[in-house]
This record gives structure tokens, sequence and C-alpha cells, in this order.
């Protein structure tokens, strides 16, 4: 890529390209996708439930954006884990990978809904974070990238991919998924 505009250009193709998939691996294309997403994110609203999401890195910088978006703008609950108390204390004494599960646990309830954001789809705390959540009864949309194979794009009931190994790519899609979703959201408000 030479210039800005190539850049952006190939985020625009790989939104494009990004698949998007049901609980039972059934594909939509990406804007029916988004549609069924809103739909979930408005029942959440109107159940006064509430929406947890998690990230790592780059992700937890989307989801922490995302969770602000959908409190101030929209009017949802929300949640991130990303206090360095709770995130240390749980890293310290349990291990990173139950640095979502044991909050999700403690203050998520059935009909609360988990977003999953992963460049890779194979960090284990957010597959944990996933596993807590099904049992719970929560609902699910994550997001990924990099391998087609990652498990983290087949557990939710909402699974958006995208099919790069470029860490900013990815990360850009997933803003953007995320951006529309919220700017969407807060046109219904």
């Amino acid at each position: 890529m030479n210039n800005l505009s190539d850049y952006a250009s190939n985020v625009c193709d790989l939104i494009n390209k990004t698949v998007f998939t049901d609980v039972n691996g059934k594909k939509f294309n990406v804007s029916d996708g988004t549609k069924k997403c809103l739909t979930e994110l408005d029942n959440v609203r109107k159940r006064n439930k509430n929406v947890v999401v998690v990230g790592n890195g780059g992700s937890a910088a989307i989801a922490s954006h995302l969770q602000n978006d959908l409190v101030k703008a929209c009017g949802i609950r929300s949640m991130v884990f990303t206090e360095q108390p709770l995130l240390t204390a749980l890293t310290n004494d349990l291990g990173y990978e139950t640095v979502y599960e044991i909050p999700i646990g403690v203050m998520a309830d059935s009909g609360d809904l988990l977003i999953a954001i992963s460049s890779s789809g194979q960090s284990k705390n957010i597959l944990n974070a996933v596993k807590i959540a099904l049992t719970k009864q929560m609902k699910i949309i994550t997001l990924s990238g990099f391998d087609s194979g990652n498990p983290l794009r087949s557990l939710g009931h909402f699974n958006f991919y995208s099919s790069s190994s470029e860490y900013g790519l990815v990360e850009n899609v997933h803003s953007i998924i995320t951006h529309y979703l919220s700017d969407s959201l807060r046109k219904k408000v």
C-alpha cells in the first residue's frame, strides 16, 4: 500500500468481505448481519438488560469505546472489566485467562449480551468469557479475524469474521462495525 487512500481502500475491501454467521453457522452478508445485531441490541435496551464488552489490547480499546457509546449515546447499560485493580487482582491470583470469566460469572445475568472482540479469535480469556456467558444464557456477538478456523468465530449467536492477518486492518474493521452499531442505535433513541 502506497498511501492513505490505498490503506482506506483495503479497509473497505475487508469490510465488504467480512463474513457473518449465526449460531448455526448459516452465512449472511454483513449488512443483514448488522441488522440482526441491531435488533438484539435494541431488545437488550428494551428489556433493560446489560451489554458486556471484552477484548485485549487494541480490542480492549474498541470494547471501552463501544461501552462509552452504548451508555452515553444509546442509553444501554454496558460494562467493560478493564479496571486496573480488578485486572491485576484476577491476573495475579487466578491467571489472565480468568480476567473476564470471573466478573461475568458474578455480574452478568441471563438475557444480557456479551460482545467478544479478538483479532485472533484465540485468546483464552475471551474464549472463557464466551463459555461462562453461554452457561448464563447470554446472547453473544463475536468479532474476530486472522485464521478462518479460529474458535471464537463459531461460538457466538452472531459472528463477524474479517479475513486478514494484519492487526491494524482487522481492528479497523471491528471499530467500524461497532461504530456502525452504536451510531445506528443512537438514531433510535
